[in-house]
């Protein structure tokens, strides 16, 4: 692949992973539990994979910092705004995958 193709391809990639982004903060309904539960991945896991990614361009980023990013808003905003407690079903589906 040649440098125009791969400059072409990462921005596409960027503008789909801005695409999930503004789609995850768009659907609160969604909870985090559910994503991982089905996807096994959540919003706090694309916080993680951005610090990680921007660590290895050399960008030093907090974990918080990529959580208001990700979320559109400080995680504790969020949380106290849309975060439900997770059912007994939830939880029991969650930690039936850890095994």
């Amino acid at each position: 692949m040649n440098d125009s193709n791969n400059k072409l391809q990462m921005e596409i990639q960027s503008e789909v992973f801005l695409t999930l982004i503004k789609h995850l903060q768009k659907k609160t309904e969604v909870q985090n539990i559910d994503l991982m539960n089905l996807a096994d991945f959540c919003r706090n896991c694309l916080s993680k994979w951005y610090v990680a990614a921007a660590k290895e361009k050399g960008i030093e980023i907090s974990y918080d910092e990529a959580r208001e990013i990700v979320y559109g808003m400080p995680y504790n905003t969020w949380k106290e705004k849309y975060q439900k407690e997770a059912t007994k079903e939830q939880l029991d589906k969650f930690n039936s995958r850890k095994k």
